[in-house]
This record gives structure tokens, C-alpha cells and sequence, in this order.
């Protein structure tokens, strides 16, 4: 009877975990058992053959594209989602492919930078749930301003830690602060400076590109956009990445000395060794090819029509 006992946990467990995408933690609350006997039970469910694993991997990637791209962007690596014959969620099918490509990176490393927008959200939310109680995301740059948004910066690392039952570090300040002895003095506070030397020590970020518009749709960015970026001519601006400005010569747009960003400066930033950007909008791809040129990024998650697109620029 305990045999059977025992088999019914597991399949209950088992369930929960691969079915129900219940994280570790909501399993061991749920069933009042130490994290550390879940994934026992987990491991016991395969040796006992009551979970089957079968991969059937719909991410086919364009290998000929990935080579083309990086011939002409030596040092830069490429992950490119192939189109498929059919399929009805293409999207769906992207983020799953690039949540797997970011995941297989995040494996062996130890502190992981998010930044923030619906690209990164939607990646996230298709990481497969796993355990690593070591691994912590943090904020490098402050919030994003969308306070009210389930993409916003802070929630994203939250969410992502949730993922793998880990740790995460938060930014309590906004992206901008154009006080310069505001944001020096903030630097240093003691509920600050904690996730900054978290973040110098960040071995992968997970970003995408964003446009000035983007910015300009967050009320108090959009009427303060003077005073952050003075001098900006817009026609110059090829994309934002890492809450600044650069332009198609792959240059930031930005006095370093004069920098209201708030969180880690760009030299630091581009020191990071694994810089990873997702994109799935070709109208982005002008953006993409200018940060490429500027090495502000070491991979690319892209979908064919983007790639495509990136490639005729360099063309």
C-alpha cells in the first residue's frame, strides 16, 4: 500500500512539474515536501519510467543565414529561427526557440542582466522551469518607467527567478535622473549599491533593441527628453539599447560625462562577455545592423525575415 502511495506522489509531482509547469517551490508548498525531495521525486519518476521524455524539436534554424551573418560580422554569433511550412502561432514559435537558445547560454553561468519591453517578458515566459538556487538576475539599468506593465524591469528579473527557483537583485530608482548629484549620491545608498556590484559582475544580459518611440511613449521620458538627450536630432537615431541612443555609424549618441542613465555606465556595460539581444521585427533590422557595427552585442536571436533583412543591409 505504501508502494502505491508512493507511485501516486510521484505521478502527482511529476504532473505538476512537466505538465502543469509548476515551479519547484509551488510543488514543495503545494505538497509540503523540501525542494531538494521534489527534484528526488522528479529524478525517481524517470528511473521509473513513469515520465517519458520525447523531443520533437520544431526550431529548425537557417544555418546558411547564421553563416552569412557571420561572415560579415566577424565575433558576433547568430541563432536564426527557419521559417516553418506551417504554423498557426509563429510568435509562439519564436519565443520558445529563442527562450531555449538564452537558456542553453544561461546554463553554466552564475549572474544574469535583464533589461526590459515585451520581447524580453514574452522569452522569459517560455523558459522551461528548472532549479538553480545559485544563479540571480539582476537590474543593471533602473526602471523602465512602466510601473503599471508586466514588462517592466523590475518585474521582469522577478519573473525570470521564479523560473528557476533563484535569486534575484532590484534597481529601487528610475532609468533617468537628470540631477546629477542625485544620481551620483543614490549610487551609494545602501539599498542601492548592492545590486551595482551585483551587476559588475553580470556574465550574460538579455536585452532587445527599442526605437525612440518607445521612449517617447512613456509620459515622463517623452516630456523630459530635452534634458536627457540634449542636442538629440531624432534623424540620427537608429535605435536605443541600454537606455541610450546610438546611431547607424553603431556610435551612442551620448556625452559620457553627461549621462543621466542611471544603473551601470556603457564602458562597463560592453564589458559583460555574453551580450545577447532578441529581435523578431524586421523593421528593427536597420537598428540591429548599426549595433552590430558597434559591437555593443556578442548574440543575435533572430527569426529569417529579420536576418534576411540584416544581411541585405550589410549587402
Amino acid at each position: 500500500m505504501a508502494e502505491q502511495t508512493n507511485t501516486n506522489l510521484l505521478i502527482d509531482i511529476a504532473q505538476d512539474f512537466y505538465i502543469n509547469q509548476l515551479t519547484i517551490a509551488d510543488i514543495s508548498t503545494k505538497y509540503q515536501v523540501s525542494r531538494y525531495m521534489i527534484s528526488k521525486y522528479l529524478d525517481e519518476a524517470l528511473a521509473q519510467n513513469i515520465v517519458s521524455i520525447s523531443i520533437r524539436s520544431p526550431f529548425a534554424r537557417n544555418q546558411e543565414l547564421e553563416r552569412q551573418l557571420a561572415a560579415v560580422n566577424p565575433g558576433h554569433h547568430f541563432y536564426v529561427l527557419a521559417n516553418a511550412e506551417q504554423s498557426n502561432n509563429d510568435a509562439d514559435r519564436f519565443y520558445s526557440f529563442a527562450a531555449q537558445t538564452v537558456q542553453n547560454l544561461i546554463n553554466p553561468l552564475k549572474i544574469i542582466g535583464l533589461s526590459w519591453g515585451d520581447t524580453v517578458y514574452n522569452v522569459i515566459e517560455h523558459f522551461k522551469p528548472t532549479v538553480k538556487e545559485q544563479l540571480i538576475f539582476t537590474q543593471f539599468m533602473g526602471e523602465n518607467g512602466k510601473y503599471n506593465s508586466l514588462a517592466g524591469s523590475m518585474r521582469m528579473v522577478q519573473k525570470a527567478a521564479n523560473k528557476y527557483n533563484s535569486h534575484y537583485s532590484t534597481l529601487n530608482a528610475p532609468l533617468y535622473i537628470i540631477n546629477d548629484q542625485v544620481r551620483q549620491l543614490l549610487s551609494l545608498e545602501p539599498a542601492i549599491q548592492p545590486t551595482l556590484t551585483t551587476a559588475h559582475q553580470m556574465d550574460l544580459i538579455l536585452t532587445t533593441l527599442e526605437t525612440i518611440e518607445s521612449l517617447e511613449s512613456i509620459p515622463s521620458w517623452q516630456e523630459s527628453l530635452v534634458a536627457l538627450f540634449p542636442n538629440l536630432n531624432r534623424k540620427e537615431v537608429a535605435g536605443f539599447l541600454y537606455g541610450r541612443p546610438f546611431n547607424h555609424a553603431g556610435q551612442f549618441l551620448i556625452n559620457p560625462i553627461a549621462d543621466k542613465t542611471f544603473g551601470l555606465a556603457i564602458d562597463s556595460i560592453l564589458q559583460v562577455p555574453i551580450r545577447v539581444a532578441v529581435v523578431n521585427n524586421k523593421f528593427k533590422s536597420h537598428a540591429v545592423a548599426a549595433a552590430l557595427r558597434g559591437n555593443f552585442l556578442t548574440d543575435l536571436v533572430l527569426d529569417e525575415p529579420t536576418a534576411t533583412k540584416i544581411l541585405a543591409i550589410h549587402n
